[in-house]
């Protein structure tokens, strides 16, 4: 079955293992429509602005490049085997910004993305990046609940 309301499918990855079940529903979108897979990771330069560049900062830059090439290459394995048309994106800066500044200027028709689901404290405290790509995207998302390690 072919989609033409989906054509470019965007998953915003973090290699996390609560993001599976996102990875697993953007596979199977992308091959149920007939779409192109972006896969995302926003290196979050955002979380390091306080912090005086020296090589600390520098090391830190290097190794979350090199997870963020990591995760999208083992991604793009895994469409290739299952016949999915697919694109690695690494992107910089806050998460939520540029996922959805991503998806906007290159006409994404669907994001997908997980969420730990995380409730009081611990969401006031660290915010939610699927909240606010929720709150200011264009495009539609779809939001997948991570495992919680009760599943």
């Amino acid at each position: 079955m072919k989609s033409d309301l989906y054509k470019k499918i965007f998953i915003a990855t973090d290699g996390s293992d609560q993001n599976k079940k996102a990875i697993q529903h953007a596979l199977e979108f992308a091959k149920m429509c007939g779409a192109k897979l972006y896969a995302g990771y926003v290196v979050d330069t955002a979380a390091f602005a306080s912090i005086p560049m020296d090589a600390g900062w520098e090391m830190m830059y290097e190794l979350l490049g090199k997870e963020a090439n990591d995760v999208t290459t083992a991604l793009g394995e895994i469409a290739e085997k299952e016949g999915v048309p697919f694109e690695s994106i690494i992107l910089e800066g806050h998460p939520g910004t540029e996922i959805v500044d991503f998806a906007d200027k290159q006409g994404m028709d669907l994001i997908i993305m997980g969420t730990l689901g995380k409730r009081g404290l611990d969401h006031f405290l660290l915010g939610s990046v699927a909240e606010n790509v929720i709150r200011n995207s264009k495009v539609p998302v779809l939001v997948v609940r991570g495992m919680s390690g009760k599943e």
